[in-house]
């Protein structure tokens, strides 16, 4: 298989935080503006690129979830989980911690220590991962977690403490969505969240490469791949 040309590929993280997953359920999203230079104007889960100092944080993780994260990647798994975390904060203000301390929080999580919490991985689940397109003006390396809102340790509809990078945030129910203007990863992504919800997804992870010539899609955790 040819490989993929990773250099000017970012590691990035996103989070689908779900609540009322037994009921109807709905998931956090908002809008990107539309001057944003990738997916502009585009309904999107919090997340963002791996900052360098997400590496220092100290994260334990399931060790499933590490295990998978750590499959065929160099960057270390709770560095991805950080920046998870951290992206969900500064995009919507919602906090996935526990009530601690941290006083020597480093440069880029000061505003969340701030909040009184330090970060908590334990309940993130790794449930997709997708390669940008060549050609685009960025490219990631995204892994998708997901999470149930009950574990957040803010009040969900508090948006209040958000940065301005996303707009409309809003929980959305999960069979209304595709009415949003959505990517079509986010849209491929959707698909695998809603067999989860229903019991009906492998516990492996999809991983979409995006290769240029077979745009091949394998599943992380041993897997033949799932075809061309």
């Amino acid at each position: 298989m040819t490989q993929i040309d990773k250099t000017a590929l970012r590691d990035a993280a996103t989070v689908i935080v779900m609540r009322d997953s037994h009921v109807r359920p709905r998931i956090l999203m908002g809008q990107r503006g539309a001057t944003a230079a990738f997916l502009p104007n585009k309904y999107v889960f919090p997340g963002g690129a791996v900052d360098p100092v997400d590496g220092s944080i100290d994260l334990s993780l399931n060790p499933d979830v590490a295990a998978k994260l750590s499959e065929d990647s160099a960057r270390p798994a709770p560095a991805l989980a950080a920046a998870a975390i951290r992206e969900l904060w500064e995009e919507t203000g919602q906090i996935l911690g526990r009530r601690g301390a941290w006083d020597e929080a480093p440069q880029g999580w000061r505003g969340f220590a701030r909040s009184g919490h330090v970060p908590n991985a334990a309940d993130l689940d790794f449930v997709f991962r997708a390669v940008t397109p060549a050609g685009r003006p960025r490219r990631f390396d995204a892994r998708f977690f997901c999470v149930n809102a009950d574990h957040l340790a803010s009040d969900p509809d508090d948006f209040s403490r958000a940065e301005d990078e996303l707009s409309h945030l809003h929980w959305v129910p999960l069979d209304e969505v595709r009415g949003l203007d959505l990517p079509f990863i986010t849209e491929v992504v959707l698909a695998e969240v809603s067999a989860r919800v229903h019991g009906t997804a492998p516990t492996t992870v999809p991983f979409f490469r995006n290769d240029d010539e077979a745009h091949l899609v394998t599943r992380l955790g041993g897997q033949s791949p799932l075809g061309q």
